[in-house]
């Protein structure tokens, strides 16, 4: 099939080639990118892209939905066992989406939550005034603490004072750039004592979730949803998630029966026909095949081999001088703030780039400067652990950070290191050139 593509369209056979060189050939850090396996990229390639199947399995608004059927019914029944899940809706085209239908299952317009703070470390999704969720709901926040034994972590005192304060219809949890787990059981008890509903957004940490290597969320919150990317290793994508099923608290009833509906109808019907028609079915029939991989021993000993890599990268930057938010990690990426060394985030990600090392820029907590600047980076081990790298192999990345960031403006030292990170990546190819 790529031939025909290099053949029909040269100019788009010619930029995924380049992208795959890319990847190849770079350093890839961004801690909610990650490379998906063959296998998945191959059920994303196919016929299944050409089918509409809105509705769900058995209960469909086309016909012709027979195959469709069975790769949703996999992707449903593995994602089940994977996270030992009750309830799963495998059809969100991605976290955001997901996260939306989770809003519009559990909240009216101008109702009140709680989450965590874009600028500690939350998600756009979580109540950032420009997105839907802080336009269309009463966000409140909690943050992480600026100085004392939790500087750079969440308080669990402060985040009860402010439920207390407020009482929310929901309590959300789950980040972007936050790399300490959660207290599930913490969290639980105090949307328990203000009677709120708890949602995590599980989207950086599902792999790692599923592996057993950070804590299990399914037996404190009410909802979950997560994408299937990032550490989970999956297409682009979302899903929901509901440990134990339950009758939702607010009264709504099935119209022809009259019967209060479960939860999980709610959000079925909140993902469609509330947020979007037709699922993707070529991204579900890869979605399949990640679930599938995610389940095998192997995945395990990569998802702890994540959390190591990111450990000991965190702590080399720490014996490096720099400064790392809540000083270490409990998952897969670390934030460094880059005041100390007289750095802005957009200055590094830029350097760095030269030096074909792929970060992003990122406000860290109390920050100084806007997002478009930000006083950080954010670092991430996914994407480069699939590739094989271990412990030694990032510290030696960080050496060659620390050796592009203290020589930006000096194109001889950075083209050096750009040697070095193509002799790294050599040692650990990706995909060949043609995906064919």
């Amino acid at each position: 099939m790529t031939s025909l593509l290099q053949q029909n369209d040269p100019a788009v056979f010619e930029a995924i080639e380049n992208e795959v060189r890319r990847q190849n050939d770079g350093l890839e850090l961004i801690a909610s990118e990650n490379f998906v396996s063959r296998e998945v990229l191959q059920a994303m390639g196919t016929a299944f892209t050409n089918k509409y199947a809105e509705g769900l399995p058995g209960k469909r608004y086309y016909g012709g939905c027979q195959f469709a059927d069975v790769v949703e019914d996999l992707a449903r029944d593995r994602a089940k066992a994977l996270f030992k899940a009750d309830w799963v809706n495998v059809q969100p085209h991605s976290g955001a989406s997901a996260n939306a239908a989770v809003y519009l299952a559990t909240m009216n317009p101008g109702d009140t939550f709680l989450g965590l703070d874009l600028a500690h470390g939350g998600h756009l999704t979580h109540g950032s005034p420009v997105n839907f969720s802080g336009i269309l709901y009463k966000a409140e926040y909690y943050g992480v603490e600026k100085s004392g034994p939790l500087a750079g972590r969440i308080d669990m005192d402060r985040v009860r004072e402010k439920a207390l304060a407020i009482r929310p219809r929901m309590i959300s949890i789950g980040a972007s750039a936050y790399s300490r787990d959660f207290d599930y059981e913490a969290f639980r008890a105090i949307a328990d004592e203000v009677d709120a509903l708890l949602w995590l957004d599980m989207a950086h940490t599902a792999g790692l979730i599923a592996s057993g290597v950070l804590n299990d969320p399914m037996d404190h919150c009410h909802i979950i949803s997560t994408t299937t990317h990032k550490t989970l290793r999956g297409p682009r994508g979302g899903m929901i998630l509901i440990g134990n099923d339950f009758e939702n608290p607010f009264g709504k009833v099935a119209p022809k029966s009259g019967r209060v509906k479960r939860m999980s109808e709610l959000l079925d019907s909140a993902v469609f026909p509330g947020m979007q028609g037709g699922p993707l079915m070529h991204v579900i029939a890869g979605k399949a095949v990640a679930f599938a991989e995610a389940g095998r021993e192997e995945f395990k000993t990569y998802s702890a081999q994540v959390v190591k890599n990111a450990a000991a990268m965190a702590q080399e930057f720490v014996d490096r001088g720099y400064e790392v938010v809540s000083e270490g990690t409990d998952n897969h990426m670390c934030l460094i703030d880059l005041r100390n060394k007289k750095l802005t985030g957009k200055e590094a990600e830029a350097v760095l780039g030269q030096a074909e090392i792929t970060v992003n820029k990122n406000m860290v907590p109390f920050d100084d400067q806007s997002p478009f600047v930000t006083s950080g980076i954010r670092l991430g081990t996914p994407a480069m652990t699939t590739r094989g790298l271990v412990e030694d192999d990032f510290r030696r990345i960080v050496s060659l950070m620390d050796r592009a960031l203290m020589n930006g403006d000096d194109e001889a030292k950075l083209a050096a290191v750009r040697a070095d990170v193509f002799e790294i990546c050599q040692a650990f190819p990706l995909y060949d050139t043609v995906l064919a």
